[in-house]
């Protein structure tokens, strides 16, 4: 399993504007071999910036890697800037192989045990 984030600092003031961004953005996601799961997570606020992570899963490396050279990659990010600054900079990229899947009930799972 891998995990792929972007930290976002959203100006105070365009919360709103930026989940609305993404709640309404062209989804190609589901498309794409490898793909498991999508979350927008809201963060703490400071005073200049509220932190937001957009988080995936994906079955591995791979598969992400796969998805950043596709067309629908391309597609899902061709209007992600939106029309006015809604950034402190810009995001930054965090990428996570799993080394330990632990289930609910606390039993090992997938390869990474």
């Amino acid at each position: 399993m891998y995990i792929a984030m972007n930290r976002f600092r959203v100006i105070r003031g365009e919360e709103e504007t930026f989940e609305t961004m993404w709640k309404t953005r062209e989804r190609h996601l589901n498309t794409v071999p490898g793909y498991v799961e999508f979350h927008l997570l809201r963060g703490p606020a400071h005073d200049d910036h509220t932190l937001y992570a957009s988080h995936t899963i994906w079955e591995s490396h791979e598969a992400f890697v796969a998805w950043t050279r596709s067309e629908q990659f391309r597609q899902a990010h061709a209007r992600a800037g939106g029309t006015k600054p809604l950034y402190l900079g810009g995001p930054q990229f965090e990428g996570f192989e799993a080394v330990i899947i632990e289930g609910k009930d606390g039993s090992r799972v997938g390869d990474a045990a």
